[in-house]
């Protein structure tokens, strides 16, 4: 090895005795500081104003290193630039020059020369590391809380990301005697193995391969605090391979061996790299580390602790997708890497999920599904929609199982046929959705629920009560809860959250024995003495309860409600607003409903409110035997409650003490709760309704507190099973310790004095150097 580092120290100093070396270094490092100050100041002025900004001032150190035009995305979008510059020459300048037959005839093997070469310019990527490591010293004194884990873990992609390319570009530089040709031909190379992965993806094992040697995106998961050994194995490997055919190439210049002999060993050395690659990306070989602080990289112990509950026995994923929908693309194998990269946070903790894909084309169901059109003709049928979608995108239509041939084998009605994952275990299954948000694909809660209903046939029961005109769980109006019960495009969804729901007529049914909560929504008519019955032996049981009223129809509800000690309050509650309808109440969270799940408690955070429109007051007493909470109250400078007469498009309403209108806090959503029969009973009761409807939950609700709530409540309802909590520590670095002042004199230190000292530093050596 003492000649490997003899000629890596000839090599750094043939390079750092040329001004591209220091010129590169220097730029490299301007750009770094010039990019980590421009979002550091801006976030110093959002500090300085304050107001709603300090609201998005969360995970900062993500933010400025790796958000949207952070440091990350700055360097790696002109890091391909600096490598070949200086690699082009490494042997290339040898084999013009003629240097390298003193090399060939010394006692020197080729390896050496080879693995000497690229210690240099180890050393040298090695440097602008420390350039980039500069910028984290920075950053631990400007952002208290600092990910310093994520740093140091991005620290090492960039590193193992310069070494690769370096790689790359020695192998160029040994193809041509030509500078110039050598740096062109590492830019198509990186180019290449960039694009690569989306070669021959309609191929299963090409595809792995092809995916494996792709460049795009791998240094990604390091710069985000996740270092996996599959990652680290890759760029070892991808620096192995053209290392490897450098010193096939050198040999071959030197050697009398036939171009098949030379062929052969290019071929051994990609074909033990890419079996080296194969095997170390399967699941079941990979390793983790997640370095961020609060392991945002790894499942929350909840989803683990779900998984772990799977055991080894096998859990199937079949994959259906329709070419008619959408979102056909998910199930294209050409989309199929990525698929497996959404379901890689499980696979990590249970290695052995398979995976099955069927695509057909059926009805979609859809409002907004995709239009078709043949010069103004529309299909008549399926299949001629279905001919249409395969020739304009380049499908074979043996890749599509026909109606008849899905029907066989799934009733995929039910979903609508859209895109969807039907989970198998131990002879159950389950449906988990896509969604119509920007999310689109499940998250850890929506996963962690299918998998606990894989593993427990009981799942949280909640029945609607129905015959008395109540609000329907299964109609789209405003006023009803299709959306927040049964929308299966709906992420935030009960059906999807874990819970079974349905309605019932307790005149002429009984309620089952496991409901989890019974919900009275709106009834406009009085409740018969047998649905009345039936109720109060579900209460005295200890059963869970949700009653809804409204304005206008407390004469139905209060005689019931009486056993509580609440009452929904005559009148309603008006608000002043200078824009929306008066009978609009934009009530506040309290800490009692905080205390349901991190979203309510979020939502209490950042002020949120709750809409609420023609809402009743609640007046309760402290005797009935249950504890009481107030979940929802009013603003008592701005609303009251009023007797008379609301006409929402009449002129603004005063509040007048003549005639009956009371003016202080009213509480609109109260939670009660009591010991009974060996177990905790909860009931709600909210003097609004509407809340939880189809039309408030698609209004004003910049934050989705409406839908934090009603959520929070039916989890309550649950005791806090479900949803399931995957929900994290909020994030500490959330402030910088440095002002907009501060940050103009880091600038000149970042920006102009440590580039400006390798400046001088760099010019005086060249210059000693030219006079010697």
């Amino acid at each position: 090895m003492k000649t490997v580092f003899k000629i890596a120290k000839t090599e750094l100093k043939t390079l750092f005795y040329s001004p591209i070396a220091w010129f590169l270094l220097i730029v490299f490092l301007f750009q770094c500081s010039l990019s980590y100050i421009t979002v550091l100041n801006s976030n110093a002025v959002t500090q300085e104003l304050g107001g709603r900004g300090l609201d998005y001032m969360k995970e900062l150190t993500a933010r400025i290193f790796a958000g949207r035009g952070g440091v990350f995305g700055s360097i790696m979008e002109k890091l391909y630039f600096y490598i070949p510059l200086l690699t082009m020459g490494l042997i290339s300048r040898e084999t013009s020059s003629g240097t390298i037959k003193l090399l060939y005839s010394s006692p020197v093997k080729v390896w050496q020369i080879i693995l000497g070469k690229y210690v240099s310019m180890m050393v040298y990527s090695l440097l602008m590391v420390a350039g980039f490591g500069i910028l984290i010293v920075a950053a631990y004194f400007n952002i208290p809380h600092l990910e310093l884990g994520t740093l140091l873990a991005a620290a090492l992609g960039f590193y193992l990301l310069l070494c690769a390319y370096s790689a790359i570009g020695l192998f160029m530089s040994c193809l041509t005697t030509y500078q110039v040709v050598a740096a062109v031909c590492t830019f198509v190379m990186i180019g290449f193995l960039s694009y690569i992965g989306q070669l021959w993806q309609g191929v299963d094992f090409v595809r792995d391969l092809t995916y494996f040697l792709s460049l795009s995106g791998r240094a990604q998961a390091m710069m985000a605090g996740l270092i996996t050994s599959k990652d680290v194995i890759y760029f070892i490997v991808i620096i192995y391979i053209f290392l490897g055919m450098s010193i096939v190439r050198l040999k071959a210049t030197r050697e009398s061996k036939t171009a098949l002999q030379n062929a052969a060993r290019y071929v051994m050395v990609l074909a033990s790299a890419l079996a080296i690659g194969y095997i170390s990306s399967r699941p079941k070989m990979v390793l983790y580390a997640d370095v961020t602080n609060n392991r945002t990289r790894t499942l929350t112990p909840n989803a683990q602790r779900i998984i772990k509950e799977l055991g080894d026995d096998k859990l199937q994923v079949n994959v259906y997708s329709n070419m008619l929908d959408q979102y056909y693309y998910f199930g294209l194998p050409e989309f199929r890497n990525n698929f497996l990269a959404i379901w890689e946070p499980y696979l990590r903790f249970k290695p052995d999920i398979e995976f099955t894909y069927t695509n057909y084309y059926d009805s979609t169901f859809r409002r907004n599904g995709i239009s078709f059109s043949t010069g103004g003709k529309e299909p008549a049928t399926l299949k001629e929609m279905a001919q249409q979608m395969a020739k304009s995108n380049g499908f074979k239509m043996s890749l599509f199982k026909s109606p008849e041939e899905i029907h066989k084998i799934i009733n995929l009605r039910p979903e609508n046929n859209r895109f969807v994952m039907q989970l198998q275990y131990k002879g159950r299954s389950t449906f988990l959705r896509i969604y119509d948000d920007q999310l689109i694909f499940p998250s850890e809660t929506e996963v962690s629920a299918a998998f606990k209903r894989l593993l427990q046939a009981k799942m949280p029961k909640v029945l609607f009560l129905a015959g008395n005109l109540e609000r329907s769980v299964y109609k789209n109006g405003d006023r009803d809860y299709h959306t927040l019960t049964s929308e299966t495009t709906f992420r935030n969804a009960l059906v999807n959250q874990g819970f079974d729901v349905d309605s019932i007529s307790l005149d002429t049914q009984e309620l089952p024995g496991d409901v989890t909560a019974l919900v009275i929504a709106d009834p406009k008519t009085e409740l018969s003495p047998v649905t009345l019955a039936k109720i109060q032996q579900y209460v005295d049981k200890g059963g869970n309860l949700f009653i809804a009223g409204e304005p206008g129809k407390q004469a139905v509800l209060n005689p019931f409600l009486k056993q509580f000690g609440v009452q929904l309050m005559d009148g309603m509650i008006v608000q002043k607003h200078k824009e929306l309808s008066q009978d609009l109440v934009l009530g506040n969270l309290t800490t009692a409903a905080a205390a349901f799940t991190s979203k309510v408690k979020e939502a209490m955070e950042d002020s949120v409110v709750v809409s609420m429109p023609t809402a009743a007051g609640l007046s309760y007493t402290m005797d009935s035997g249950y504890a009481v909470k107030e979940l929802v109250t009013t603003d008592p400078q701005k609303a009251w409650l009023t007797k008379a007469k609301v006409v929402a498009d009449s002129t603004a309403m005063e509040f007048n003490a003549a005639q009956g209108d009371i003016q202080r806090a009213f509480p609109t959503v109260v939670g009660l709760s009591r010991k009974r029969n060996g177990k905790e009973q909860h009931i709600i009761i909210a003097g609004d309704a509407d809340f939880m409807s189809i039309k408030e939950l698609q209004r004003y609700n910049p934050m989705q507190t409406n839908f934090a709530l009603a959520t929070g409540i039916f989890s309550w309802l649950d005791n806090g099973d479900f949803p399931i909590d995957t929900s994290r520590p909020p994030s500490k670095d959330n402030r910088v310790s440095i002002t907009t002042d501060g940050v103009d004199v880091l600038r000149i230190f970042l920006v102009w004095v440590i580039p400006g000292v390798l400046l001088i530093f760099g010019t005086i050596l060249l210059i000693r150097r030219k006079r010697k």
